[in-house]
């Protein structure tokens, strides 16, 4: 069957923002694994304990994030494949915009421990 095209051309580019996402992941597993030495959660532990550790929720909040992005990785490969069949460049380009939204995601939910409470009286 010459000349059978069975995903459009444009589709490398649904490949290249799904290798993008696991460049992010890589990047969140290493984030995870700098707060496991820096607030001293050891493996298996995956959650640590507020009664154990006094750094508990700064270290579950990179942990979190993380997990997060990784329920989410399933749903996120299967739309982008299953669009970018029909629509390879708008698939592509809502990707590309998930992953800046992820990264934005991640390093505000580690942050968000750290920083003081909003207050309006400071205005």
């Amino acid at each position: 069957m010459a000349g059978v095209e069975l995903l459009p051309k444009e589709y490398g580019y649904v490949v290249l923002v799904l290798v993008l996402y696991c460049f992010l992941n890589f990047w969140m597993t290493f984030q995870v694994g700098k707060a496991r030495k820096k607030y001293k959660v050891f493996p298996p532990t995956l959650y640590a304990s507020e009664s154990e550790n006094k750094d508990a929720k700064l270290y579950n909040c990179v942990q979190r994030g993380h997990q997060n992005s990784l329920e989410m990785m399933p749903m996120f490969f299967m739309l982008m494949i299953l669009g970018g069949i029909r629509h390879p460049l708008i698939a592509a380009a809502l990707g590309s915009l998930y992953i800046v939204s992820r990264y934005f995601y991640f390093t505000g939910y580690c942050h968000r421990q750290s920083r003081k409470p909003f207050d309006h009286r400071e205005i």
